[in-house]
């Protein structure tokens, strides 16, 4: 089955900025939403931004708002997340997932349990 993929992890050091891509491997087609999770060694897989297909809709994890932007990237429903004055429990595995639902600002889902499409990550680390 086609998946993300990631791109733009690297090792950085603390106050530093890093943009993660994330593209289609091919095989999906029409409008999604997409999102950014990310796994920290020994930590359960957690939510970090949300955007809707069209752009109109943006959530963001507490930690990570006024730091990262999430936006949509052109075609084969591309996705960024541009990461700046980045800190060392912004270390992690950051995965890239598509899901079919709509987002609006009504929504709820977005934070836990999407299913459709997930990319392999990318891995950040952050030096103190």
């Amino acid at each position: 089955q086609a998946q993300l993929v990631e791109s733009g992890g690297g090792l950085v050091q603390a106050g530093d900025s890093l943009r993660l891509s994330c593209r289609s491997s091919g095989g999906i087609y029409g409008a999604y939403t997409m999102g950014w999770f990310r796994q920290a060694p020994g930590q359960e897989r957690e939510f970090v931004a949300a955007i809707s297909w069209n752009g109109a809709e943006t959530y963001y994890e507490d930690t990570v708002k006024g730091r990262f932007t999430i936006s949509r990237q052109g075609a084969s429903i591309g996705v960024a997340l541009e990461m700046n004055n980045l800190r060392p429990e912004d270390t992690a595995v950051y995965y890239c997932a598509a899901d079919q639902r709509q987002l609006s600002y009504k929504s709820t889902w977005y934070n836990r349990r999407w299913g459709d499409y997930w990319g392999q990550g990318t891995l950040v680390t952050v030096s103190s």
